[in-house]
Formats: structure tokens, sequence, C-alpha cells
């Protein structure tokens, strides 16, 4: 399968196919890393490769062909492994993904490709998710990880693991907002087509994303919100806006986005942060009133605990020169 990247040279990133593979997740890193674009270049060079080059079987979706073989994995930056078979896994692939782990290079899963890591022992010890309904079995198989079976990914550092299928669309993009920033994460996620962030803590399974009483979601409230993210916002406001109760609010809005509204106005909150300290040299203070994040210190704390990071360390890492 050839390279859907524009960005030939770049930062590699090796998708590691094991058949029966599923033509969507192997797809998906192309699609994301093709779509990020800094001064109108992708600075990713997405390929693909697997122990025994040539047509692949798939278990869902077409064939594809794989040209490469592990030897790609010693070039590539970062390491992805989608979905495959989970009670084995190819010994020429397990210890490529053990050299390749050893020598600093980044390596990520999607789904059931988290099994494939843990079969090379690079997740004992370790946080990661898969997706829910294989939860049991991941236990099973891998006692000593540290399974969070109910969020989108996990970032361990140089190891990441995500859910299902579109949840390894949410790791791309976070990727990608390490790499450059929360600015080109969301132009990559607008040419995508996607929700810009989803943060890997929110829920897998969302028990009613559209609401069966009154026919209607609370989008229309959330994009209000949004507009007024530098106002004091609290959930009278939103029920009000909502035309509902408090506690109707609560429930759907945890119904529909998997959190409470206070922890999603806190995410689009940091969120705007990082955007403006991207973009502007605004002090800290009027990045806080900005975001609707109070004070200056306010901000660092919320930084620190959600990013990891101090506002002046975010900015130096991400706004251009």
């Amino acid at each position: 399968m050839p390279s859907d990247s524009a960005g030939a040279g770049g930062h590699v990133v090796a998708v590691l196919a094991l058949p029966p593979v599923k033509s969507f997740e192997i797809a998906m890193p192309a699609a994301v890393f093709a779509n990020t674009l800094v001064d109108g270049v992708s600075p990713y060079d997405v390929r693909y490769c697997t122990p025994d080059p040539g047509m692949l079987p798939a278990e869902v979706g077409p064939s594809v062909w794989v040209g490469e073989g592990l030897e790609l994995l010693e070039s590539a930056d970062t390491v992805i492994v989608p979905s495959t078979v989970r009670d084995r896994a190819d010994a020429r692939a397990l210890d490529a993904l053990r050299r390749a782990a050893e020598s600093g290079k980044r390596v990520a899963s999607i789904c059931s490709g988290a099994f494939v890591l843990g079969h090379a022992g690079l997740l004992d010890g370790r946080p990661a998710t898969t997706h829910w309904a294989l939860a049991e079995e991941f236990a099973a198989l891998f006692p000593g990880v540290e399974l969070r079976p109910d969020v989108l990914y996990v970032d361990d550092g140089a190891i990441l693991t995500s859910a299902g299928a579109a949840a390894g669309i949410d790791l791309c993009l976070h990727l990608v907002r390490l790499d450059h920033g929360s600015s080109v994460a969301a132009a990559a996620a607008r040419a995508t087509v996607v929700t810009p962030f989803r943060a890997g803590g929110q829920a897998q399974f969302i028990e009613a994303p559209v609401p069966v009483e009154r026919g209607r979601t609370l989008a229309e409230t959330r994009e209000w919100a949004l507009r007024r993210l530098d106002l004091p916002l609290d959930l009278r406001a939103l029920a009000s806006h909502a035309r509902m109760s408090v506690r109707t609010l609560t429930r759907r809005f945890r119904a529909e986005t998997g959190v409470s509204p206070q922890q999603w106005l806190l995410r689009q909150r940091l969120e705007r942060a990082r955007e403006i300290l991207e973009s502007t040299t605004l002090p800290m203070p009027q990045v806080a009133r900005r975001s609707g994040l109070g004070s200056a210190e306010s901000l660092r704390q919320h930084m620190l605990r959600q990013v990891g990071v101090t506002p002046s360390a975010y900015r130096a890492a991400f706004r251009p020169a």
C-alpha cells in the first residue's frame, strides 16, 4: 500500500500491517497525516510495512498491497499498529517492535493492535486501552497491564494505545497536536471532517448519542457556549439556554458527550487557551480571561494538570518564531 502523505522525507510514520487487516484502520493514519499541513506541506511521510510484503487479506474491507518489509521500522519515527488477530502475533514483527521501542521510537496501536503490543511485552506495567468489547479478553491475556477500558486513548509517553477505529483518528490527531500544536491539529481535523478534539480520558461508550425524548440534541447549546467561553457559564445558564432543568441538562449532556457539562467546558476553555498561546503574544492574565479560565494562576494549574506543561513552556514549544 503506497503512502498517501505528501511529506516524503519528513517524520516517517510506519504503519505495521499484520494480516488479516481492517482496511479502514490501515488507511486511517494516512488520511489524517496527509491532511496535516505546515506551510502548505504535510510534515509526515506515511509508509506501510509487513513481515511478508505482498497482497494482504483483510478481515474487513478489501485486501491491500504492502510493498515494504520490517526494515522500515528501523528508519521510522512513529510506528502505528492497527487491528489484527488477537491471540497471536508474528514473531518477526514482535522482535522488530521491541527494537523500535528500545531505540526510542514512538509506538502506538489502534483497537486490537494493543494485543500486538501486549504480545511484544511493550505494555507490561503500563496503562493501556483497547476496544471496550475486548477488555475482558485483553485483561486475561495481559494481567501485567494497567487496562483502562473506558477511555478513548492512553498516552504513556513513547507508548500510546487507542480504543475502537474512530478513537484511532483521535489518537492520530493527538499525535499531530503533540508535534505541531492545537491549531495545526484543528485544521487537520477540519480537513478530515472529524471532531477537532476529544480528550483521551473521554468515555468510549456514549449511551445515547441522540436522545429520544425531544428529538433534538444539545448541539445548539454547546455552540452557544463555545461563543461565550470568556464569560461566566454555569449549569443554570446552560440549562436556561437549552430550556430544560439542570438535572435533565446534566443527564442529556453526559449521554451525548460522555462527560459532564463542567468537564466539557473546561476542555473547551483549555483548547481555546492553547490556540491563543500558539497564535498571540498576549500576557497570561489576558489568555486566562479570554479562555474563561479566570486568572493566570488558574490557567497555569489547569495547563499543568491537563496538558503537563506550563503556559509559558507550551507557548515556547508551539508558537512560531
